[in-house]
Formats: structure tokens, sequence, C-alpha cells
């Protein structure tokens, strides 16, 4: 028999020499963290994204020639209710999946074959 050793990555699945991100869950577990991961990376890039504009933004708009900053920025009642709330909100987004694939983990199977092996420490 004959293998092609250069097609041999796409039989076997395991880690790749320079990989980038994870290989495939062999499980429906491995499955949930690997899009668990993606989807807490999309969040961190959406977060990174919208604190970067904010901040450009405010130094680009608000540059504070006479030393003083803006009174609506500084002492703003909805600006700092949405710097309170929001920050709050966006891990529960990220808690509820992360929940829902702790809880799975926790699922008991009832297994076909239990091996019980015991072994003994040697010492010097």
């Amino acid at each position: 028999m004959n293998i092609d050793v250069t097609k041999l990555d796409t039989v076997c699945d395991a880690a790749q020499p320079w990989q980038l991100g994870s290989q495939e869950g062999a499980t429906p577990i491995m499955q949930g963290i690997i899009e668990l991961h993606n989807d807490i990376c999309h969040f961190l890039f959406l977060i990174l994204g919208f604190v970067s504009r904010m901040l450009v933004r405010a130094l680009w708009l608000f540059p504070f020639p006479s030393g003083l900053p803006n009174k609506w920025i500084v002492h703003g009642t909805t600006l700092e209710l949405l710097r309170t709330i929001l920050p709050s909100i966006i891990p529960m987004f990220i808690a509820i999946p992360s929940f829902a694939l702790l809880y799975s983990l926790d699922e008991i199977v009832d297994p076909i074959l239990t091996i019980k092996a015991i072994g003994h420490q040697w010492y010097r």
C-alpha cells in the first residue's frame, strides 16, 4: 500500500508547523470550545475597534487649546450612564455561551467499558 506523503495532512488531523488557530475538534465539546474562542475574539475586535475609534475621535475633535475640557464630555449624565452600563452588558454576552459550554462539560455519559488502573509510586 503506497501512501502519498504530500497529501497526509488531509488524511490526518494534526497540528501543522506554524499553524494559526486550533485544529479541528474531534468531539462536540472541543468544537464548542473553538466556537466560543472565535466568538470571544469577535467581541474583542469589536471592542478594540470601537474604543480605538472613540479615542481617535476624541483626540481629533477636542484638542483643548485652552486646556479646559468640554463640560458635556466630563459631566454628561447620559455619557456616564453609557460608560457604566455598556461595559457591564458586554461580559454577559460572553458569559451566556460560556456557561452553556460549561454545563455541557458536566454531562455524564454512560460508558460501555470502564477501566480501573492502579499504579504504585516507585521510590528509591
